[in-house]
């Protein structure tokens, strides 16, 4: 004998002489191996201690991905630098070929650390964008870019004991990211603070070998020790000079610094 549920649903309620309307058909779920329900149990045998668990299901996780690749897009607020691509940047400027060259070169493969250091003004900024903007559109990796004393106002913002879910969240997305790249290192204000939770940054993706991007433009002494060490250790990190002069005063009359030598 059939079910009533199954006789219903084969039911067609007549509107006409011979003209009937079928009742819609149930939807299909998007995700065969979980139905939806974003959740799967463990495929284990019955002996395994974790038999019976529940765990996030491949559809649910990539959806994480996906969200938490465009939280850090907008962390990095790409749209202020449109124009800092690889396509126009000028590689034929004295001091900025040998930059413009491992910087592509990493932006294809993003392996390691790359460390950018030069005066002000002499590309650095735009290459680290230039670098980002690639990979977000040619990788498939979590990208936040950053200038320091803006990630560590945004760290400040969310820190307060009543919100340390924020403030965890927040700065374990800084500290996982699939590519970080971090501009201006060592204009930050140098508060005990500051330090301690950028060498926690630091260590933690040196540590984990995270592919990730630095620029300075001073001197390494007046960076954290302890960041220094790891940024100057050469089995991990890639270390350009970027030696040119500063674009915006090039041309100007006044300007007789030249190039650094």
């Amino acid at each position: 004998m059939k079910r009533i549920g199954d006789v219903i649903k084969h039911i067609s309620i007549p509107i006409g002489p011979d003209r009937t309307v079928p009742l819609a058909p149930e939807p299909s779920a998007e995700c065969a191996l979980c139905q939806d329900a974003g959740y799967v149990r463990l495929n284990v045998p019955p002996n395994h201690p974790r038999f019976g668990s529940i765990v996030p299901c491949s559809c649910r996780v990539r959806q994480e991905e996906l969200l938490g690749r465009q939280k850090l897009r907008d962390l990095s607020n790409l749209s202020s630098f449109s124009q800092y691509e690889f396509d126009a940047f000028d590689p034929a400027v004295p001091g900025t070929g040998d930059a413009y060259d491992v910087a592509f070169t990493y932006a294809r493969d993003p392996r390691g650390w790359l460390f950018l250091h030069g005066p002000c003004g002499v590309g650095k900024t735009h290459l680290a964008v230039a670098i980002a903007r690639y990979a977000l559109e040619h990788q498939q990796v979590s990208v936040l870019f950053q200038v320091v004393p803006d990630l560590l106002d945004q760290l400040r913002a969310t820190f307060d004991p009543a919100h340390g879910v924020a403030y965890d969240e927040r700065f374990e997305q800084i500290r996982d990211a699939g590519l970080l790249i971090l501009d201006d290192l060592g204009t930050e204000n140098t508060t005990p603070w500051a330090r301690e939770k950028l060498y926690q940054i630091f260590n933690h993706r040196y540590n984990e070998g995270s592919p990730t991007v630095v620029t300075s433009n001073q001197e390494l002494r007046m960076i954290d020790e302890r960041v220094a060490s790891r940024l100057l250790d050469t089995r991990l990190t890639t270390l350009i000079e970027v030696d040119a002069e500063d674009f915006r005063r090039r041309g100007r009359a006044d300007y007789v610094r030249g190039r650094r030598r």
